[in-house]
């Protein structure tokens, strides 16, 4: 909080609003970088799977960089300042931009080409943590501790529905015009776009960048922010700089702090890997195009919805601790049995059959059918994990410099960033294979596992 201010508790409208916010942030982010449009990038845009992949882990590497070592300063200098809404409302309107610009990412490295594609990807990355920085600084100045495990899973919970929404809006009005599979389909798609040009894919950008802007509003109007101290900007950055090297040099006195954020640095970035990568896993190996993307969207967003209330659960029954080690345990046997799926394996053993078991649409094979459902138990899980790492930290965190160690937690879940999308791109390149690259975030999630071990729940105090 910031020097001499009081944090507000909010009521329950503002409560919702907090969580509201997930509403509107999280399709930018799950349906553009995950579903749609970092599998269009991989296999239209580069045009190669392999190297598209490897590119993919470049742009998230790069943009982790920026996070790593701007988060701390930024949250620091926010406890200093007070509010936290003005920095939520640039990230929005910086990650809104960079959506409209999608727009004009074509196949084959035109219009803003790979490069420009990048850059506003690595905007989107960028403004989405730092916004969670802020956005997730709030929750224990707005809520009390019995109310930060469900208001959290609330968040999450609301994130994953909207994208649901999204995907399924984009399927009805855009992906399955004119295949006259029901009669309330439309003849061809909304907006008058062009398939044959992927503007069905590329649309994910301005689509979830407007939602995002309209769906920020209730955060803006409703949700209490801390009062505004009278320390300047230019004194809040210096103090902030400050207070975070001071912060990192006492982490022996925050020792249980530190080890979290140690592991939550390794498991959050297995996890991360997996959300990455998982569609662009998926096109490579399966084929999948646009229409199938979407649809694996909508049936992971639906199970994404109850992950966060499964975490909320997992949080309240055993602890945050347990709950997290419950959850990387979850997505780490789901990543092994993902890559143990390809259109001619099945747990790593060889499948023969070529006839469809089904007369469906899409995912007509068994082995397609079977990485459905283990995709399914993983984003259970991962949204579980999201859920219950920023209640850990909630709750062991000293409130006094609470914005502080979330810029920290931002770092920590990104600080490594490079190496984990690094080890994907390296793995992948290197064994020309995305399924050996895919498999390397299981070192990261057991590494963090076995580090909160030693992590307690107890809130630390502010060291002199």
């Amino acid at each position: 909080m910031g020097e001499g201010t009081v944090a507000p508790r909010a009521e329950a409208l503002g409560h919702f609003s907090w969580a509201f916010y997930e509403w509107a942030r999280n399709p930018i982010w799950i349906v553009v970088a995950i579903y749609i449009f970092g599998p269009y990038f991989s296999s239209q845009v580069v045009g190669d799977p392999v190297q598209g992949q490897a590119l993919w882990g470049t742009i998230n590497a790069t943009a982790g960089i920026v996070i790593a070592v701007l988060a701390p300063f930024l949250g620091a200098m926010a406890d200093k300042v007070g509010r936290r809404k003005p920095w939520i409302i640039s990230m929005t309107l910086f990650m809104a931009g960079a959506g409209f610009v999608l727009w004009y990412a074509l196949p084959n490295d035109g219009g803003i080409g790979i490069l420009g594609a990048g850059l506003a990807m690595i905007v989107i990355s960028v403004g989405f943590e730092f916004s969670a920085v802020f956005h997730n600084s709030m929750l224990p100045t707005i809520a009390r501790d019995n109310k930060l495990a469900s208001l959290s899973g609330l968040g999450l919970a609301l994130g994953n529905m909207a994208s649901l929404l999204v995907l399924i809006f984009m399927l009805v009005t855009i992906m399955l015009a004119g295949s006259g599979l029901f009669s309330f389909l439309p003849d061809v798609p909304w907006f008058g776009l062009d398939t044959s040009q992927h503007e069905h894919s590329r649309i994910s950008g301005p689509l979830t960048a407007l939602w995002l802007l309209v769906f920020t509003v209730p955060l803006v109007l409703y949700t209490p922010d801390t009062p505004r101290s009278s320390v300047r900007y230019s004194d809040a950055f210096v103090g902030g700089a400050r207070d975070v090297w001071r912060t990192v040099r006492s982490l022996r006195h925050y020792k249980n702090i530190g080890t979290y954020l140690l592991a939550r640095m390794l498991y959050n970035d297995g996890k991360t890997a997996v959300i990455a990568f998982g569609g662009v896993y998926a096109a490579g190996i399966f084929g999948w195009g646009a229409l199938e993307l979407t649809m694996l969207g909508i049936v992971l967003s639906t199970f994404a919805v109850a992950g966060g209330f499964v975490g909320g659960w997992l949080d309240n029954a055993f602890g945050s601790k347990r709950a997290i080690q419950i959850s990387i345990l979850g997505t780490s046997l789901g990543t092994v049995l993902a890559v143990s799926m390809t259109p001619h394996s099945i747990l790593f053993m060889e499948y023969a059959a070529s006839e469809p078991v089904w007369d469906g649409l899409m995912f007509q094979t068994l082995p397609e059918l079977c990485y459905i459902g283990v995709v399914i138990l993983i984003a259970i899980f991962i949204t579980a994990a999201y859920a219950n790492s920023r209640t850990m930290l909630a709750r062991i965190a000293p409130e006094e410099r609470m914005s502080q160690f979330f810029g920290l937690y931002a770092l920590s879940g990104t600080a490594t960033a490079f190496f984990g999308h690094g080890l994907v791109a390296f793995l992948t390149s290197y064994y020309d294979s995305q399924r050996i690259g895919f498999a390397g975030v299981l070192v990261l999630l057991l590494g963090g596992f076995f580090l909160m071990s030693w992590v307690t729940e107890e809130r630390s105090v502010v060291a002199d």
